[in-house]
């Protein structure tokens, strides 16, 4: 029996096991809006395809499936790109469909047409313009294959108006064979016996978890290996919660903002063993001077990664799960040399209203309840990844790489559409919080109990404090010369709506936000003077404050 091109399409994503989309209709994609309706697939209107994108990140974030995100041609494409961008740069597995004007047309400049798969081409880790309806299906099970095997990451599907408005017979795709992509899911044998050797006989030794750990959900295996070699174990922000904040073993976040016990420990290390990780520039700043004294061990499924930045002693391709179930069978049959244990740096927050206080004040009302914590970029960032204690993977979900301002509160949405019970919370900034704030309408209308903090200091704090720093305090379009009512703001979307001015005001108004079921903006004034620089040593620039090179 044949069917339409656009039933064909919602048969097959539901064959992938889609139960959700974040999507926004057009004129491309009505056939598609057609049969979305009485699929069984619930459909999520947000309010910019942006924020479409940026929630199907969260949900595959906070779930560690697939996220969907769909939208029309042209400039609904186009507003999707910022968010492939950030879910490339970040490992995150997504399928974002996209509607397309007729074959016919393509190369005419028609009307809301647009070449949005050579736009994101550098972007996706593989994209489709389908060109007949009979591939349909066999691209969309591909497409979900290529976006959640290996490394993850974004596949797009450009789908032509007259293609989902086509005819076929509907074949399902339930075996994906692709002869050019094969990852490596496995170690080389040689290699992981050299790193056993020398894991073994290390004695100092510093285990990273990166983002790969948490994809790969390996923290079983890392918490294994670091309990047998009495390790030290740091993050990159990626990485946050693949080991417990709370063990004695964690030191912190490693980098440029990262955690002072951390980076020296990375730099007084004889063996380095990088889980999942890309030595991106944050975490190693200068690559010759990093580790000076580790034998470095690389583990990632990418080998494009792996001496990349960071010579690397021991490459080791493959899924780091995989890698360190082997490495973990080995070391119990060596004789162990007990590692160091470095010292965790001290927890102490100054009283009082900045934020390190507000969110140890948030955590301890929190307490044991599960909860996710979703961030924008900026200061609010740094301080979150610092001062908030992950103690479970996927309880953290921000814009690492990319750095995308905005990503926070629609990352929310789709992390509280992916785990209903859970408390989500997104800590945000309020130059970030106005680049995607119209997600508000798409957390009142699916009637979300999503907690916004929202730290309000009248400028773009990040940038303020760069300019503090590398311009000799010469501020340039960083300040909000007037500044919105957000009261008014969460009155008008719904939410109820609290302010911290002072010291005393922290404990009951977070206490009564969090425990109100719904949906609710906690507005928290701060000194526009307060710095985020947890590794500060004195020096003037922030190089001069950075350990790791």
């Amino acid at each position: 029996m044949q069917q339409q091109g656009a039933q064909i399409l919602i048969n097959a994503l539901k064959d992938a096991g889609v139960t959700t989309i974040f999507g926004y209709p057009g004129g491309a994609v009505l056939e598609i809006y057609d049969q979305l309706k009485n699929s069984g697939i619930k459909h999520i209107l947000v309010r910019n395809e942006q924020g479409g994108v940026h929630a199907a990140s969260g949900y595959a974030r906070a779930l560690g499936k697939v996220g969907v995100a769909l939208a029309t041609s042209g400039p609904g494409a186009t507003n999707l790109v910022t968010g492939i961008a950030t879910a490339h740069m970040d490992s995150i597995p997504l399928v974002v469909i996209t509607g397309q004007v007729p074959r016919s047309m393509i190369g005419t400049d028609a009307f809301q047409e647009i070449d949005i798969t050579g736009i994101t081409l550098p972007i996706t880790k593989h994209n489709y313009l389908v060109q007949r309806v009979e591939d349909l299906s066999r691209i969309v099970a591909e497409a979900f294959h290529i976006a959640q095997t290996g490394r993850p990451g974004p596949v797009l599907i450009d789908i032509p108006r007259d293609v989902a408005q086509g005819y076929c017979e509907y074949i399902p795709v339930t075996n994906v064979e692709l002869r050019s992509y094969k990852p490596t899911l496995y170690g080389h044998s040689g290699m992981l016996k050299k790193a056993v050797k020398v894991i073994a006989q290390a004695q100092k030794l510093v285990v990273v978890t990166g983002g790969g750990v948490i994809s790969a959900n390996a923290e079983k295996e890392v918490y294994q290996l670091v309990k047998m070699k009495n390790a030290s174990v740091v993050s990159t922000m990626m990485g946050l919660g693949a080991f417990p904040e709370q063990d004695d073993h964690f030191l912190g976040m490693m980098g440029t903002y990262g955690n002072l016990a951390a980076n020296q420990a990375v730099q007084d290390c004889d063996c380095l063993l990088a889980l999942g990780m890309r030595f991106d520039d944050r975490v190693i700043n200068v690559p010759e001077k990093f580790a000076p004294h580790a034998q470095i061990i690389h583990v990632d499924i990418d080998p494009a990664e792996i001496g990349k930045n960071v010579e690397a002693h021991i490459p080791i391709v493959g899924d780091v799960k995989n890698v360190l179930i082997e490495l973990n069978e080995g070391l119990q049959k060596e004789r162990l040399v007990p590692s160091q244990n470095y010292p965790k740096a001290p927890t102490n927050v100054a009283e009082g209203l900045n934020v390190p206080y507000v969110l140890h004040e948030l955590q301890k009302l929190i307490g044991q309840k599960e909860t996710i914590i979703t961030t924008d970029v900026g200061q609010h960032q740094v301080w979150t990844a610092n001062h908030y204690g992950f103690n479970q993977a996927r309880t953290f979900i921000s814009s690492g790489g990319l750095g995308t301002m905005g990503y926070g509160i629609p990352a929310a949405v789709g992390a509280q559409i992916a785990c209903p019970d859970k408390l989500v919370i997104a800590v945000t900034g309020d130059g970030s919080f106005q680049m995607c704030m119209q997600e508000l309408g798409t957390i009142m209308e699916q009637d979300l109990p999503i907690k916004i903090l929202l730290f309000n200091n009248q400028t773009l704090g990040m940038v303020r404090q760069l300019q503090y720093h590398y311009c000799d305090g010469r501020y340039s379009g960083v300040h909000f010369q007037k500044t919105v009512d957000f009261m008014l703001l969460a009155k008008a979307y719904g939410a109820k709506g609290y302010q911290i001015k002072t010291k005393e005001d922290i404990t009951p108004v977070l206490s009564e936000a969090l425990n109100n079921g719904c949906f609710s903006l906690i507005e928290c004034a701060i000194d526009s003077n307060e710095l985020c620089l947890p590794i500060a040593l004195g020096g003037k620039s922030i190089d001069d404050m950075v350990i790791v090179g």
